[in-house]
């Protein structure tokens, strides 16, 4: 029998958990020889709170053992998120207590997937998380276009219609790589199915963007946040590029660099697909491309509960 059986209680995660919460976090990933710290000591309170979005600590009584989140991004997907046990209690069955937990939180609220992201360098962590029912689904990586208005006059004549968007997505390769998935225009670092209705809310408030030629809709993209708190610069994030040529993949990338820049941000980042020729394009056309892939799993809550 496992120390998380009898002598862990799983509950939802507060404020007073943050010092406890953050010893064993800081250093989540500093064996690794990546540049990369863990975020949840930085956004933890805005982190746990809010509608939509259940956080579980396993409190050992002395020390927190485990925490994990997952948030409704619709009414039937889940995004599972900030999974970390405390090395102190590996091997323990914490992860999986906690998944189970989380899971069950989902399917009373109608998910019938839920999904996470993992860095490909994480070996642990992709470990993990086929270990606890995600199935691999697709991967991303990012494209960093400079922020720059000069090569668009007119931004407003990207600004396309939400029915020539859809359109385009519904038969691009893009979409067929990436299973339907864009990011979250309310979540940061999670994906999820692309509506009609999201192109929609996201041309309403002039998010939308399209490039087009004689031959309809060539691609298109959309603004999900300006953040500032990533970095110390103003950055502007999209959805998701798609492209059908370098011709069509250099204007729309123009298009974000002058979006970007009419909102002030200093700097810009979109997911594209990871495959060789998105990433060659974007190469191709003087992006910065991000050093490694992130993959992208899924757990399916339609089936029976074991």
């Amino acid at each position: 029998m496992s120390r998380s059986s009898g002598e862990i209680e799983y509950r939802q995660a507060t404020e007073a958990d943050y010092d406890a919460v953050v010893e064993f976090t800081e250093e989540t990933w500093s064996d690794l020889d990546v540049e990369v710290s863990d975020y949840l000591p930085n956004v933890y309170h805005e982190w746990i709170d809010g509608e939509n979005r259940r956080t579980i600590v396993a409190d050992a009584g002395d020390a927190i053992a485990g925490i994990a989140q997952v948030v409704m991004l619709s009414d039937w997907e889940g995004w599972a998120q900030g999974m970390r046990v405390n090395p102190a209690f590996r091997g323990e069955g914490i992860g999986r207590d906690i998944n189970d937990r989380l899971f069950a939180w989902a399917r009373e609220r109608g998910a019938t997937v839920v999904r996470n992201m993992v860095f490909s360098w994480n070996q642990a962590g992709l470990g993990q998380s086929r270990a606890l029912g995600y199935d691999p689904v697709t991967e991303f990586r990012w494209l960093q276009p400079d922020s720059d208005g000069g090569a668009v006059s007119d931004i407003d004549a990207y600004r396309g219609s939400p029915e020539a968007a859809w359109t385009y997505w519904t038969t691009a390769a893009a979409r067929d790589h990436l299973r339907g998935l864009a990011l979250d225009p309310a979540e940061s670092w999670a994906v999820r199915d692309l509506t009609r209705s999201m192109l929609a809310e996201a041309a309403d408030e002039n998010r939308l963007l399209t490039v087009s030629g004689e031959d309809g809709t060539r691609g298109f993209s959309y603004l999900t946040r300006i953040d500032e708190r990533e970095s110390d610069q103003r950055l502007a994030e999209y959805g998701v590029a798609a492209w059908d040529d370098l011709d069509a993949g250099r204007e729309l990338l123009d298009a974000l660099a002058a979006d970007a820049a009419a909102r002030d941000a200093e700097t810009v980042r979109v997911l594209i697909p990871e495959t060789p020729r998105y990433v060659s394009d974007g190469a191709r056309l003087r992006a910065e491309i991000g050093q490694t892939p992130d993959f992208v799993l899924a757990a399916d809550l339609s089936g029976p509960v074991h």
